[in-house]
């Protein structure tokens, strides 16, 4: 072993991302296990690595039994002679005492062809389970993140992206309807998914998820990015039209304003990445009638009827913006609806006007008291007509009595 060895190593380190200790323990691994079947010996392998002068001595490790202990014993290190003595202040009062080690350097040049060649496979099998473990760990906690990709390759319905070192799927489902992949394209994508498969970790990325939009204005706005504006729905028919509902927390910013950017710079480098797909941004509101309102835009809105319980509305439009109101094969109503989570139903005034509706009856008033005399004002004839009439209809009325008016 030289120089060569440790430069292997350290271009290994520098590559695949896995650190130069974790490497030699490895290296340790397969040279016992390659040992062992050499030799026929059951023994630790340990690696004494020195860097700088381009210098590795192997040793094989035996522990040591010492007369006369009876407590405990565990391995802690060794010493320059070999001899484990370490142990902490804790453990020498809970009675372990240490287990000792003879160590004899071996000489790599007894190690035969086969069994180089099986620690060989060893190292090159633990390196590729320790390159799986960085790569899922390292997208693991970054699902729902923005990343940026190159694109490599492509079948029939997938498309695989560079990620660095690593390559992502962009299934079919997950692809733009009509976007063009070609070699070399740079692409913004959503990380949707990693999965831990028989070969390797999987990172599954998007171009169709709403939050792709939701980052990619993080991206562009820097209000967005602060939490200045909130974004408090997204819908979206991947390659047509999203529609975003915003909102500020600052009184002074405009969340429309800060998103749509001088002269619509920043809705206009999201429309960029999206390749061309229109971006409708809208202000929230917590109150619902003015939220449809605006989640319809860019159609004018009539009256809103509201049944709360089924979170449903009817929404009265102009006849002239009836049309505009659905959108072309009722893409615009069906955003509005997945925007804000309420079923909508578009009716123009006119439909509205001829449509049969149920009349419902209005209850009987109830009846009032009054005295004959307030009566006799309120008919403009004189109480003693009043009476009189009463008398004739064989009802006596005095001037005190209270009548029941209907």
């Amino acid at each position: 072993m030289n120089g060569e060895f440790i430069e292997a190593l350290e271009q290994i380190e520098r590559e695949k991302g896995i650190p130069m200790a974790s490497l030699i323990a490895t290296v340790e691994a397969a040279m016992a296990s390659a040992y062992r079947r050499h030799f026929g010996d059951a023994c630790e392998i340990r690696l004494d690595v020195d860097r700088e002068a381009g210098r590795v001595k192997m040793f094989s490790r035996r522990p040591r039994v010492v007369e006369g202990a009876e407590q405990a014993q565990r391995p802690v290190g060794s010493d320059e002679d070999g001899i484990v003595s370490t142990l902490t202040l804790e453990e020498q009062e809970a009675g372990l005492s240490p287990v000792e080690y003879d160590e004899q350097e071996l000489d790599a040049a007894e190690f035969g062809r086969i069994a180089a060649q099986t620690a060989k496979q060893v190292v090159v099998q633990r390196i590729r389970e320790a390159e799986r473990e960085l790569v899922f760990d390292e997208f693991s906690h970054r699902v729902g993140e923005l990343v940026t990709g190159e694109v490599q390759r492509k079948d029939q319905r997938n498309v695989f992206i560079a990620l660095g070192r690593v390559e992502a799927l962009l299934p079919g489902h997950e692809q733009i309807p009509g976007e063009p992949y070609r070699f070399g394209d740079r692409l913004k994508l959503y990380i949707l998914d990693v999965r831990r498969t028989t070969k390797h970790p999987q990172v599954i990325v998007s171009r169709t998820h709403p939050g792709l939009v939701s980052r990619l204005f993080e991206l562009e706005v820097p209000e967005v990015y602060d939490g200045i504006v909130v974004l408090r729905s997204v819908a979206r028919e991947p390659g047509a039209r999203s529609k975003v509902a915003v909102e500020s927390r600052d009184p002074s910013v405009d969340p429309l304003g800060a998103c749509v950017g001088h002269r619509g710079a920043r809705v206009q480098a999201i429309v960029d990445e999206l390749r061309g797909e229109k971006i409708d941004i809208v202000r929230y509101n917590d109150d619902i009638r003015q939220y449809l309102e605006s989640a319809l835009s860019p159609a004018k809105v009539g009256q809103v009827l509201i049944e709360e319980g089924e979170r449903a509305a009817t929404i009265i439009v102009p006849d002239h913006q009836l049309s505009l109101a659905i959108g072309r094969r009722g893409q615009n109503v069906r955003l509005a609806a997945r925007l804000t989570g309420w079923r909508i139903d578009i009716r123009s005034e006119t439909q509205w006007a001829e449509e049969p509706r149920e009349v419902v009856p209005a209850a009987p008033a109830a009846p009032v008291e009054v005295t004959a005399e307030a009566l006799a004002a309120e008919l403009g004839v004189a109480l003693a007509d009043l009476i009189e009439i009463a008398g004739e209809e064989g009802v006596e009325l005095a001037e005190a009595d209270a009548v029941v008016a209907p």
